[in-house]
């Protein structure tokens, strides 16, 4: 997990691109908010490695929304109870009910539908709102976080001096 977090401080604090950390974010999001043996979880785990995108993010992410998770389940089970008792989408439930590929997404589960639907309406907006809180960080505390005391200390442990060490003999072989 301390590994986890140096990665994702090094990210933050490095040129990487502040949409590839974001967007680690966000898919955590899903990851932390969905339940975790979910058919959807297999293509957001695939998209995770396939795209340009901070996995350190993402599993810090997955993490920390798991645990939001717990506290927002009845939000979810409500939404997911809305959505499944609309008249208007009864038969496209019942027809994907009787599908075998559909029944295998549980999307008939108020809990899987809710959180799903929760995530991906705030997918967007907060892919936003993490680059634009990376980039004001870049721009606004990087510089006064690298020469505060803690900063100071924590660079003369032991610890982060291997990780150092670590970090520059592996970029020495790439």
């Amino acid at each position: 997990m301390l590994k986890l977090l140096f990665k994702l401080l090094t990210a933050l604090n490095s040129e990487t691109d502040p949409s590839q950390i974001s967007l680690g974010f966000c898919f955590g999001l899903v990851l932390g908010f969905t339940p975790l043996f979910s058919m959807h979880n297999l293509l957001v785990l695939f998209l995770i490695l396939a795209l340009r995108v901070n996995v350190s993010a993402a599993i810090l992410a997955w993490g920390f929304f798991t645990g939001m998770a717990y506290l927002l389940d009845p939000l979810f089970i409500q939404m997911g109870e809305y959505l499944l008792a609309l008249p208007a989408m009864l038969d496209t439930w019942t027809m994907m009910y009787n599908s075998d590929f559909w029944r295998l997404t549980h999307f008939n589960h108020t809990l899987t539908l809710g959180s799903l639907v929760v995530s991906v309406i705030a997918f967007v907006p907060l892919f936003f709102i993490f680059k634009i809180l990376i980039l004001k960080y870049r721009k606004h505390l990087l510089a006064s976080i690298r020469k505060s005391r803690f900063m100071q200390i924590l660079k003369s442990n032991s610890l982060y001096q291997s990780y150092e060490k670590f970090a520059e003999f592996k970029n020495a072989l790439t």
